[in-house]
C-alpha cells in the first residue's frame, strides 16, 4: 500500500511544484488553493483504497490521469520558457524520461534473471533521472535568485 500511496503523493507533489513555479510567484493564493485541492485529492484517493476497495485498476487509472496533468503542465511551462531559460531542456528530458519509464509499471514483464521484474527495473531506472531533475532545480533556483537580486519581475 505504501508504494501506491507514495507514488500518488510524488505525482501530486510534482503538480504542486509546477503550480508554484508557474503561478505561485504571481498568485500565491491560487497556488495555496491548488495545494489544498491536491491534499484533498490525495486524502480521498488513500481513503478509497484503504476503506472501500484496494483496487489496482482504479489506482493505476488515477495515477495515469494525474500523471498526464503533471506531464502536460510541465511541458507547457518548458515550451513557454524555452527562449529565456537555457536549462529548460533538463525539465523536458526529466518529464519525458519519467513518463516513458512509467511504462515499466504499466507493461509488466516476467523477472529478468529471475530477479528483476518490471517494478524493480522501474525503481532502479528512475534513480539517475532524479539527479538530472535536481540539476534542473538548482539551475532554476539560481535563476530566480539572480533575477530577484537584479530586481527583475519573474513572470
Amino acid at each position: 500500500k505504501m508504494d501506491y500511496f507514495c507514488a500518488t503523493a510524488v505525482i501530486l507533489y510534482s503538480i504542486y511544484l509546477c503550480c508554484v513555479r508557474t503561478l505561485g510567484l504571481r498568485r500565491p493564493g491560487v497556488s495555496s488553493m491548488v495545494g489544498v485541492l491536491l491534499i484533498l485529492t490525495f486524502t480521498s484517493h488513500v481513503s478509497y483504497l484503504t476503506f472501500v476497495s484496494f483496487d489496482y485498476g482504479y489506482n493505476m487509472a488515477a495515477n495515469v490521469s494525474i500523471g498526464m496533468v503533471n506531464l502536460l503542465w510541465w511541458l507547457c511551462w518548458c515550451w513557454q520558457n524555452r527562449r529565456t531559460l537555457p536549462y529548460w531542456w533538463k525539465c523536458v528530458l526529466v518529464v519525458l524520461l519519467l513518463h516513458g519509464l512509467a511504462l515499466l509499471e504499466l507493461l509488466d514483464f516476467p523477472p529478468l534473471l529471475w530477479v528483476f521484474d518490471a517494478h524493480a527495473v522501474w525503481h532502479l531506472s528512475t534513480v539517475p533521472v532524479h539527479v538530472l531533475f535536481y540539476s534542473f532545480l538548482i539551475d532554476d533556483s539560481l535563476y530566480l535568485l539572480n533575477t530577484e537580486k537584479m530586481g527583475v519581475k519573474v513572470e
